[in-house]
């Protein structure tokens, strides 16, 4: 039999800032950090601290759609309706450079897991790709003949997952840039999808997107396992996120609730009420221990999972479907799935605790040095930005000089004369 979870999610803290809807939400790796983006073009950082100020960045021109932390929590990517990215560094000076990454909505951002690259989504009906140092754009994918709404790598790197409003969600081969899957639902438009990678019953990776839609990347075929889950919710789903164990769902709707959805039964666990009008936005921690949404309600919240974890990987399911109000979210128990996880051992017999803690250290540190790279190469391109922008007035006061030394000389020769 699964573990019974002792407690419910709940609601750890909210955040009030934004001055309109907040559109995306995302953690630092580390936990340290919350991101959010809204309609009211900026961009907030939420310290995961008790009485630690948030800061606010502001820069895009309009709306800001999408935000995503890299990978060492020391760069945020945004994207915005006034067809810009941004990416910011997210200390108390908010310094950002900004490169014009489509023609139209930028909708999606997303780092890949090394840090390296970075690929954008657009109502300009593209993806688009680009190396984080410069900006250096390297490929845009085209096959899409609508609003692209999200793109994501694959964790390998390997892959890019597109979603759009011509009903497609499209699998992107990154090195020979070619499509070499398209998923095609005629129900509706494609609004979220994402990646999951530990849950062995869907298959080694995949795809899931709103419509409780699922998707087995080894089989290429879709999965029938969430059939019974059509009209979990009462309105539109505005987002979703895979917890990192690939087992559990969590969805955001504008009937103003969150639902947690176990994929491997194909049922709902938990409806969480909190936000107060839609919920437009809604992703998992890294680690899985949190979750954070956001609402037209204009607050960020932040959720534990209190999920039980199975030898740090697997999250065992909940007996019971329940709401954090404590109302019953199905009216049905939910049994053990039947998937028995067991508990396996390794051995490292010639390897002491000492260098095991040694080797954890340096790779802490080389984490921190790569850290430190992408801070300094963000403010180094930040100081040729503004050197640049200021170029033309310098050189106009360095010409101003120039003609009023030569005046000086002219009054000199005349006063000798």
């Amino acid at each position: 039999m699964a573990a019974v979870c002792e407690e419910d999610p709940s609601l750890e803290r909210h955040f009030k800032g934004h001055r309109d809807a907040v559109t995306s939400v995302d953690f630092s790796c580390a936990k340290k950090q919350l991101v959010s983006g809204s309609m009211d073009s900026s961009l907030m950082i939420w310290s995961m601290k008790p009485q630690m100020r948030a800061y606010r960045f502001v820069g895009h021109k309009d709306a800001v759609l999408c935000v995503h932390f890299s990978p060492s929590g020391h760069l945020v990517a945004s994207g915005s309706r006034d067809k810009t990215v941004r990416l910011w560094i997210p200390n108390v000076k908010g310094e950002s450079t900004v490169f014009k990454a489509h023609t139209g909505t930028v909708r999606s951002v997303h780092f890949s897991n090394d840090g390296q690259s970075l690929v954008t989504a657009s109502d300009d009906k593209t993806v688009k790709v680009w190396t984080v140092h410069r900006q250096k754009f390297l490929f845009s994918l085209s096959q899409h003949i609508n609003w692209v709404r999200c793109a994501r790598f694959s964790p390998d790197g390997r892959l890019i997952v597109s979603s759009s409003d011509d009903k497609t969600v499209k699998l992107w081969d990154k090195t020979s840039r070619e499509c070499i899957h398209s998923f095609c639902e005629h129900g509706g438009a494609w609004l979220a999808e994402g990646w999951a990678c530990g849950n062995k019953s869907l298959g080694d990776t995949t795809l899931c997107c709103t419509g409780f839609i699922v998707y087995s990347m080894k089989s290429s075929v879709m999965r029938g396992l969430m059939n019974g889950l059509v009209g979990v919710h009462s309105s539109v789903v505005n987002s979703l996120s895979f917890h990192p164990s690939g087992n559990y769902l969590v969805t955001a709707s504008s009937d103003s609730t969150l639902k947690i959805l176990d994929l491997l039964e194909g049922r709902l666990l938990y409806t969480l009420h909190g936000h107060q009008g839609p919920a437009t936005c809604v992703a998992f921690s890294r680690d899985g221990d949190f979750f954070a949404s956001g609402g037209s309600d204009e607050q960020v919240m932040v959720w534990k999972t209190n999920f039980d974890a199975d030898y740090g990987d697997v999250v065992k399911p909940q007996k019971y479907g329940s709401s954090v109000d404590g109302t019953h979210g199905t009216g049905q128990s939910e049994m053990d799935c039947g998937v028995h996880h067991q508990k396996t051992k390794t051995q490292d017999s010639g390897r002491t605790h000492e260098q095991q803690d040694e080797e954890t250290s340096l790779a802490d540190t080389l984490e921190h040095i790569m850290g430190q790279l992408d801070v300094l190469t963000q403010q180094f391109t930040v100081w040729i930005k503004e050197l640049r922008d200021q170029l033309p007035l310098i050189l106009q006061q360095a010409l101003a000089l120039s003609w009023e030394s030569k005046l000086w000389e002219k009054l000199l020769e005349v006063e000798r004369c």
